[in-house]
């Protein structure tokens, strides 16, 4: 999503500002379009109250989320993820990187991601708020399933896209997409590559091991229950009882 965004608004010649909170908010456009862009959710109020804003709102199941970060926070470059590279004194001088690569079993490793940075993300998600008007909630994989475009098409129309601009943003869209331009593991650009395995949905009832599961169950059931995931924790019962430990390549 941040790929097509980035081309498209590059290739419509629209000014994207990327905000932190209030952080850059000056360089919004009085006239005219801007893609307003961040990646954590982190918008101001006063902005997302704007009369004149249109926004899309994007979540994945945490499940699947704790397992995709996990992989990926072992192999991530410096390069866009320094977070990840920096010397903490509470991993005794050791990077997130490292210190996540260093635990010895599955078990330790997703446990570990789970009390941090997923837990930043989970926390992002469920303090957002879903009722706004002037914003379209989707999830992820509802597009995974979107293969004709017509939901993202619709999603576009929302924005403010029309014509030969909605045609680009459409065309842009499927180049990117897991089902259409990046089905095949080598048309992905390597960064792409990396935080990708499979980019299946519901990846949680193969690959989170019952252990995790229960210990997820017991802090965050009641986040999957609020964001629409569950309806209880019986879907620990669907978790396998063991998950080996694949290798990650860089």
């Amino acid at each position: 999503m941040r790929r097509v965004f980035n081309i498209g608004s590059d290739t419509l010649e629209i000014p994207r500002i990327r905000v932190q909170g209030t952080r850059n908010e000056d360089q919004i456009p009085d006239k005219g379009r801007a893609v307003i862009v961040n990646w954590d959710s982190a918008f101001s109020d006063g902005l997302l109250d704007r009369p004149d804003l249109r926004g899309l709102h994007m979540i994945r199941d945490p499940r699947d989320v704790l397992i995709s970060g996990m992989r990926y926070h072992q192999i991530a470059p410096e390069a866009g993820e320094k977070a990840l590279h920096i010397p903490r004194k509470e991993f005794g001088g050791d990077t997130y990187q490292q210190h996540l690569n260093g635990l010895p079993t599955l078990h330790d490793k997703m446990l570990f991601e789970m009390e941090n940075m997923h837990l930043r993300t989970l926390t992002q998600m469920t303090a957002w708020r879903y009722d706004r008007p002037n914003i379209r909630e989707v999830r992820y994989e509802t597009l995974m399933q979107d293969h004709d475009m017509a939901m993202f098409a619709e999603i576009l129309d929302f924005l403010g896209f029309a014509g030969r601009d909605k045609d680009t943003i459409l065309e842009i869209y499927w180049a990117n997409s897991l089902f259409g331009g990046m089905k095949e593991k080598s048309d992905r650009p390597r960064r792409v590559a990396l935080h990708i395995q499979s980019g299946e949905a519901a990846q949680w009832v193969t690959k989170l091991p019952r252990s995790v599961a229960e210990i997820y169950a017991d802090r965050h059931g009641q986040a999957l229950i609020d964001l629409g995931y569950e309806t209880d924790t019986s879907w620990v019962n669907r978790c396998p009882d063991s998950v080996e430990l694949t290798p990650t390549t860089s």
